[in-house]
């Protein structure tokens, strides 16, 4: 099992950082892995709601189906994976400090035939791209530069 943990500050406020990261159609501007995300079937977020992702993770493209698990608006943002060989649990959790937002991330993951992986070197590499992901975010929300999300899947 595989268990991560990241945190940053992001100078920005909570409710723009949590509307950001909680919505699916934004994962492709700041997680390099992410080709692609959309809600479904009613594209409202909410615990019990599902989304859908395509995207590539050491070289290997995959599909999943995620089901939120966590929402509470301006606090917590969750999901598991429902398919795929890479199982996860990914939980955000945002407080205010001082007019910004303290971002932490953690992820558990299993993977199930992940490409005959060690998951050792699974485990490194996906620290340093949930790391390097989460400067981008950084960047990109303390830029302001948010684009509308890519055109549902």
């Amino acid at each position: 099992m595989i268990n991560l943990h990241v945190s940053t500050i992001i100078f920005q406020p909570v409710r723009q950082v949590f509307d950001f990261v909680s919505s699916p159609e934004n994962d492709s501007q700041w997680q390099s892995g992410t080709l692609a995300a959309a809600k479904l079937p009613d594209g409202a977020s909410k615990t019990g709601s599902f989304f859908r992702s395509i995207g590539h993770l050491l070289g290997h493209r995959m599909q999943g189906l995620f089901e939120v698990t966590e929402y509470e608006p301006d606090r917590k943002y969750g999901f598991k994976s429902l398919s795929g060989s890479l199982h996860t649990q990914t939980s955000y959790t945002f407080e205010s400090a001082s007019g910004d937002t303290k971002i932490s991330i953690s992820t558990q993951a299993h993977a199930v035939d992940f490409f005959q992986m060690n998951e050792r070197v699974l485990e490194r590499k996906m620290k340093k791209q949930l790391k390097e992901n989460l400067a981008l975010l950084k960047d990109l929300l303390e830029a302001q530069q948010i684009l509308p999300g890519p055109a549902p899947i």
